[in-house]
């Protein structure tokens, strides 16, 4: 244990004795690295570890948020004192519960970890991947590869008797190219991802890794500008899901619920869409690259169905989140690591699987746009207005696809692009991402089928 219950049970005493009327303990060690090549060369060779603990009171709704680095019992006694007389409200009100510590568990199985495994079998791959892609063609003129590998540790304690622990992995491989042909220059990037083991590399297909990214990035390095304007959409698979996260996901998080800063505040049990549509937050799926065994707060995570055929029915609630709102908590409370006071996040969120081919979405329009490949953009997280740019796309013209165009941006407004969508495919994906909010950066998955959109405001070269 990182932590010995005692010291736990005195820390939260101390931390208590002003006042509050909750106290956690978030404690942590992990250990993180990045390895990149650039001109096939080793570019980054970094190793990081991280220790340290959070103290949160909460006063009623308002909350104290505290840290330190030493973990001593001394230190975490003058970390939760300090905590406590930032807010003294009189004599103590509650007692700390005798911790209950729950017996070891985890969603994932763990081999090898990586520091247990050889660098140059990394560097290996990451060279092979940018031999592979240099060799596919002549316009090829960079690469970088990059592996990005995670271990955290977490304990978690607090006053209403609560003592678990977890560990979460995260591996994750990018890669990126750039073509470059007659001055014009265009790139294009995958990435793939375990929870579990930290050579999954080994098992990826370098040729047609290299061979896809290459055809992607020489596709649109030829393709003509994007018309502009007004137009139904395909938007495929994976990680066309970012849409709805950034545009919707956020917006049904406590974080903004609770304020009423969110458009979907006051729509708990309305009709926002059609009732193809069903959206779903999972931090149960086995592997998932957001999902957790607890969340940071040690509550179960759970499969939190958003959208149920259309209708609203469910928030993402954290335990200040339950305070300002009523609603129960979804095992929904995530932060960055220990610097960070927890917020209600997303983990693995995505449209679930409907009853549409891709080919009866696509024959269905006259002209319109596939959005083959998602890419990132910016969304006003209380309006839920986006823009997104869209890597790879084609034009569809008398239910065909028909040839490539760049430049395209999707721009909308959430709630409304939500109940445009009219068909939803059987291929359900999920895509890995790292999601930025108030309490930092995580392991979030976006995911979807292919969805069709009767209208959105496509963006690219006026006629």
């Amino acid at each position: 244990m990182l932590i010995h219950q005692g010291t736990l049970e005195k820390t939260l005493n101390e931390a208590l004795s002003t006042g509050a009327d909750f106290a956690e303990i978030f404690a942590e060690e992990s250990y993180s690295s990045v390895l990149s090549l650039i001109d096939s060369k080793p570019k980054t060779a970094s190793v990081g570890r991280q220790y340290g603990a959070g103290i949160r009171l909460h006063f009623g709704v308002e909350e104290i948020y505290v840290t330190t680095n030493d973990l001593s019992e001394a230190g975490l006694l003058k970390a939760a004192k300090r905590a406590a007389q930032a807010k003294p409200t009189g004599s103590r009100k509650i007692q700390t519960q005798n911790l209950n510590p729950s017996a070891p568990d985890s969603l994932h199985t763990y081999g090898e970890l990586p520091w247990q495994i050889d660098r140059d079998r990394k560097f290996s791959f990451l060279k092979d991947l940018d031999q592979t892609s240099r060799a596919q063609n002549s316009k090829v003129t960079q690469t970088s590869p990059m592996l990005i590998e995670k271990v955290q540790k977490v304990l978690i304690a607090n006053s209403n008797g609560l003592l678990v622990e977890d560990q979460r992995n995260n591996y994750r491989t990018f890669h990126e190219v750039i073509v470059e042909d007659a001055g014009a220059r265009e790139s294009f990037s995958r990435n793939y991802f375990s929870t579990t083991d930290p050579v999954f590399f080994e098992s990826l297909n370098v040729m047609d890794i290299s061979k896809t990214t290459v055809d992607s990035a020489l596709t649109m390095l030829k393709a003509p500008f994007a018309p502009a304007g007004e137009m139904p959409v395909v938007i495929d698979n994976g990680f066309g899901g970012v849409i709805f996260h950034e545009a919707c996901g956020h917006g049904l998080e406590t974080t903004s619920v609770a304020p009423k800063t969110s458009v979907f505040s006051e729509e708990l049990g309305k009709k926002l869409a059609e009732s193809c549509v069903t959206a779903i937050d999972d931090g149960t799926i086995e592997g998932g690259w957001g999902s957790l065994k607890y969340d940071d707060e040690g509550n179960r995570t759970k499969r939190t169905v958003l959208i149920d055929k259309g209708v609203l029915t469910s928030y993402m609630v954290d335990e200040l989140g339950k305070k300002k709102t009523g609603y129960e908590t979804t095992g929904s409370g995530r932060r960055q690591n220990y610097k960070f006071a927890p917020t209600s996040r997303m983990r693995n969120t995505f449209i679930d699987a409907g009853a549409s081919s891709l080919d009866e979405m696509i024959k269905d329009i006259d002209y319109g746009l596939y959005a083959k490949d998602m890419g990132g953009g910016s969304v006003s997280p209380g309006t839920g207005d986006f823009n997104f740019g869209v890597r790879e796309a084609y034009i569809i013209r008398n239910g065909k696809i028909e040839s490539p165009v760049k430049g395209a941006n999707l721009i909308g407004r959430g709630i409304e692009a939500l109940g445009r969508i009219t068909k939803v495919g059987k291929d359900l994906k999920l895509a890995a991402g790292m999601c930025g909010s108030v309490s930092g950066s995580i392991p979030a998955a976006v995911g979807q089928p292919a969805v069709l959109v009767s209208k959105i405001l496509v963006g690219g070269r006026a006629s």
